[in-house]
């Protein structure tokens, strides 16, 4: 009988380096998990469904993206995902899809801020997740790679504009 996939998982990590924001001004805003529409390119849904947001068992639900079907119709993505755990000091948080409609089995991924020397930080995402069939492992990559670059867009334009708004003098009138 022939396989249609291999046993072992997908796994993969995608970085990228944000220039003008550090990894203390990032981390606020990767560790707000009920809020990641705010920085999610695509991504119009997400707000707690369980717990306490930050804490360890918290749900949120997620929903927004557009993934083709088979027949080439465009259905709205969406997920419930539980946070396993984060650490605040290695500025990490590990969660878990436990349900959705995109065809994810066993996902788990981290997403981590890495201080660099000198200015700004990086950005790392890595999953783990059983293979998808109808889906090319290196274009859920190639995925990862955009959402991530957009996501460290978003939440540094969001940094370097809040610095900018501090150091510009308030007009009073």
């Amino acid at each position: 009988m022939e396989q249609k996939f291999p046993q072992s998982k997908w796994e993969a990590k995608v970085s990228t380096k944000l220039a003008k924001a550090s990894a203390d001004q990032i981390w606020p805003l990767c560790k707000d998990f009920f809020n990641l529409h705010k920085w999610f390119p695509g991504l119009s849904v997400c707000h707690g469904i369980h717990g306490s947001n930050g804490e360890p068992g918290c749900i949120r639900y997620c929903a927004g993206l557009n993934l083709p079907t088979e027949g080439g119709e465009l259905v709205v993505s969406w997920a419930k995902e539980r946070l396993l755990a984060i650490d605040h000091d290695e500025k990490s948080i590990t969660y878990e899809i436990f349900e959705c409609n995109i065809g994810f089995e066993s996902y788990v991924s981290t997403l981590k801020v890495v201080p660099r020397g000198g200015d700004g930080c990086v950005m790392e995402w890595s999953f783990a997740v059983d293979p998808v069939e109808g889906w090319k492992f290196e274009d859920l990559v190639k995925g990862y790679e955009e959402w991530l670059q957009g996501i460290a867009n978003k939440m540094e334009e969001d940094v370097v504009g809040k610095i900018k708004a501090e150091k510009e003098p308030s007009v009073v009138g």
